[in-house]
């Protein structure tokens, strides 16, 4: 297995086509219709799957998020005493998790398939909640919560099978209702989340979670059906052999996926990352710009409980504002990426220019450091509280533009080598909003919300021209390495 093997190859070869050496003929679909290729299934069967995909993207960020308002409860009874660093480590450590989990799950997938690596972390993840659930001690909490990070195959393989099943062009919508899953989970988790702690144990929400998870999982084992090319062919290849005797039947893929290709595989991330100067730069803008969001929803209860009296209940609802500016985020990124995009190139470049694809994260990156500042200004100040969660909305709005157009830029500028760059990013992201939070609990006890957000929000400032140096010149200093030259 390489880069330079597609999720989704050509597939209008006839089931068996003329051998192409000395070993005998490759087994194929036999065309878009057929019924085991992924492409042809049935509308109706389609919207299924994605609607399967919303379901565990929804269960995924409800559960991420659900802790975050009564973090400060689980401290309290697991502890005996409340810790605001503990309190902080207990939500981002999930973080951690998601850094080390796409390292294996990815070429598992593609060493064995989307349907049993799935399975296998989501049952893992409900393992997790439920350890969580049951937790009698901090650490193991914490632990489960890594665990349950780790576990979360959604980031990694949603993208993917939506790739096995649609063409390029129809990929937009099913894409969009699945990040509008985890924009719902988001909000709603923390909203329950607090009015159950209101009425009754904060263990309750962990097996509301193992609920929505269990019943997931067993839609999944039950009607999910296989939909990585390689995988399907392989086994067709196999059932073939078996009935015909014939053992010159084989695959083009036969013979790549192995141990030492899965072992490859992982380490693809970092070669590609260290051989590429741009994705370095980039990597530590999307990374400290990403932190600012686990900041956010791990000062936002303690300044609304401390500042303006706020009980778990509002303060789990009140996580709404952010997901309302991000979902002008996601608005604004579908009606002008692509139509900005467009506009930079025609007649200007004869070749696909990925630097076009920046302008939202340029002011994006300077619109999120004012949010960072307004923020702890108006906590600091005791302004009205409705003013405190607009500026919670113009930082969701002003991270999904951060971040959405980089990961259009890093598809564009690595092609074949991108899963691996996006790869890099996501651990880098995810390592940086585990322990910057960390950071921002001595900053503001000494500090106070203003000016300790007014150090924060200058270290959003330091990076926010990084995305205009790319723009001006990261097409010539893509051609330095071998996973992002032009061709």
């Amino acid at each position: 297995m390489n880069e330079t093997s597609p999720l989704l190859p050509p597939v209008t070869r006839p089931i068996i086509n003329e051998p192409q050496d000395a070993n005998g003929p490759f087994i194929e679909f036999n065309s878009d219709s057929d019924p085991d290729n992924p492409l042809g299934w049935s509308k109706a069967y389609k919207t299924f799957i994605v609607l399967l995909l919303f379901y565990t993207a929804f269960i995924i960020a409800f559960t991420c998020n659900a802790v975050v308002p009564v973090a400060g409860h689980i401290v309290q009874d697991l502890d005996n005493h409340e810790r605001k660093s503990a309190s902080v480590l207990l939500v981002t450590i999930w973080e951690l998790g998601e850094a080390a989990g796409p390292l294996l799950i990815a070429p598992l997938s593609e060493l064995y398939g989307r349907y049993p690596v799935y399975g296998a972390a989501n049952g893992l993840f409900i393992v997790g909640v439920t350890v969580a659930g049951i937790s009698q001690s901090l650490e193991t909490f914490i632990f489960a919560r890594f665990l349950t990070g780790l576990a979360v195959a959604s980031n990694v393989l949603n993208p993917a099978i939506i790739g096995d099943m649609f063409p390029t062009e129809s990929r937009g919508s099913a894409m969009s209702l699945i990040m509008l899953a985890t924009l719902l989970g988001g909000a709603i988790g923390p909203a329950i989340a607090g009015a159950i702690v209101q009425s009754t144990s904060w263990r309750h929400i962990m097996w509301v979670s193992v609920t929505l998870a269990g019943t997931a999982e067993l839609a999944f084992l039950m009607l999910f059906r296989e939909t990585y090319k390689v995988s399907i062919l392989k086994r067709r290849a196999a059932r073939l052999r078996r009935e015909t005797g014939d053992k010159t039947l084989k695959t083009i893929f036969d013979g790549e996926d192995t141990g030492s290709e899965v072992w490859a595989a992982i380490k693809k991330p970092a070669f590609v990352f260290c051989g590429s100067s741009v994705l370095q730069i980039m990597s530590i803008y999307a990374a400290i710009s990403f932190s600012f969001f686990y900041i956010m929803v791990t000062t936002l209860p303690d300044m609304l409980q401390e500042v303006y009296d706020f009980d778990t209940t509002l303060i789990g609802t009140s996580f709404l504002s952010n997901t309302v500016g991000s979902t002008f985020g996601v608005i604004a990124s579908n009606l002008l990426l692509d139509r900005i995009y467009v506009h930079l190139q025609r007649g200007r470049e004869k070749k696909p220019k990925p630097e076009n694809r920046l302008p939202l994260v340029i002011f994006a990156a300077f619109m999120l450091p004012v949010a960072v500042a307004l923020y702890g200004f108006v906590a600091e100040n005791q302004l009205p509280v409705m003013i405190l969660l607009v500026i919670v909305g113009l930082l969701g709005f002003s991270l999904i533009l951060s971040i959405v157009p980089v990961m259009a830029y890093v598809i564009d500028a690595f092609g074949l080598h991108s899963a691996s760059a996006l790869t890099a990013i996501l651990i880098t992201r995810c390592l940086m909003g585990t322990f910057l939070p960390l950071a921002t609990v001595p900053i503001t006890d000494a500090l106070g919300y203003g000016y300790g957000f007014l150090i924060l929000a200058s270290l959003s400032l330091a990076v926010a021209p990084i995305p205009v140096v790319i723009m001006l010149y990261g097409k010539r200093w893509r051609q330095h390495s071998e996973y992002s030259k032009s061709n």
